[in-house]
């Protein structure tokens, strides 16, 4: 998912303009900087800018804002300036914000700024994605259409986090969070994800994924007595240091069985605890592939560097 680059987003084809393109609505326009490219973005988005039918652009990708952008700038000025044409970008619903590839940059390398200024510059996005939590940030706000928040990072802020669940996002369905390791900055507990698991901000969150986490088996047990889980469709946590115990607090906790999916890929359960998690949910779709085995003592994720 990180190593290679997004072929669709927001249910539209990606791809990158050129000099002669008339930007439509119907493609995710892919804008990004090359590592031998003698570019810089504010070029690359005034010419963008600059083509015909922007307003009609609903989605757009972020690429690379600076061929080193692993040891370069932060992300602040991309956003700054896509706040700055929210007059000009009136149909942009879907932003990809750092559609960076591991060739490029580690995903904990990813310098990210606060993302916050663009749900306040855009009233009517419905779906914001953000790969990178290098001093990524966000405020607490309210926003009437975010129907769809993803952040992919190695480690995800616990500010971050709690501010996502001090939001009031009554139009949020889906909510991913990839919370990492705290070695790259993923200092997350179950107490920042407090306002999260109440559900008061989120009244229509149907898709929750609390995902590669160290701590998994204590989010786990956090989940099984969530008062979110109980009107949720499906449920993900995937990627992270899942173990027996995590699995048995799932299967002792609030009934499961309303659910469609749950999604726990890549695992670090027993045999027979797949068995007892199956035979405990037989109306559920249960992903239970990937199943890793502990380098001794050790559990790592799917995704930290």
């Amino acid at each position: 998912m990180i190593n290679e680059r997004l072929t669709e987003f927001a249910g539209l084809p990606v791809k990158g303009p050129d000099r002669d393109t008339e930007l439509d609505g119907d493609t995710a326009w892919c804008l990004g900087l090359g590592y031998d490219s003698d570019e810089n973005f504010h070029d690359l988005f005034a010419s963008f800018l600059a083509l015909p039918g922007s307003e009609r652009v609903r989605a757009l990708v972020i690429g690379a804002w600076d061929p080193e952008v692993a040891t370069e700038e932060s992300s602040a000025p991309v956003v700054d300036a896509l706040v700055a044409a929210a007059g000009q970008l009136r149909g942009l619903r879907a932003v990809f914000l750092g559609d960076i590839v591991q060739h490029e940059a580690e995903i904990s390398w990813i310098p990210q700024s606060d993302v916050t200024p663009l749900l306040e510059a855009y009233p009517a996005l419905e779906r914001l994605d953000v790969r990178g939590g290098d001093a990524l940030k966000f405020r607490p706000i309210r926003h009437e259409s975010l129907r769809t928040l993803r952040m992919e990072t190695g480690g995800l802020p616990a500010e971050v986090v709690s501010a996502i669940g001090r939001s009031e996002l009554p139009a949020l369905t889906h909510l991913e969070l990839w919370l990492g390791t705290e070695w790259y900055g993923g200092n997350t507990t179950t107490a920042d994800l407090a306002g999260i698991l109440s559900g008061e901000g989120l009244p229509a969150l149907t898709h929750l994924g609390l995902q590669d986490s160290e701590i998994q088996d204590e989010i786990a047990t956090a989940v099984a007595s969530a008062p979110i889980v109980a009107r949720l469709e499906t449920l993900a946590l995937s990627m992270g240091a899942l173990t027996d115990d995590g699995a048995e607090a799932l299967l002792s906790g609030q009934p499961l069985t309303h659910l469609r999916r749950l999604d726990l890929n890549y695992h670090f359960l027993s045999e027979e605890m797949m068995k007892r998690v199956r035979t405990a949910l037989p109306g559920v779709e249960v992903d239970l592939g990937d199943r890793q085995n502990a380098d001794g003592d050790r559990f790592y994720i799917a995704v930290s560097e």
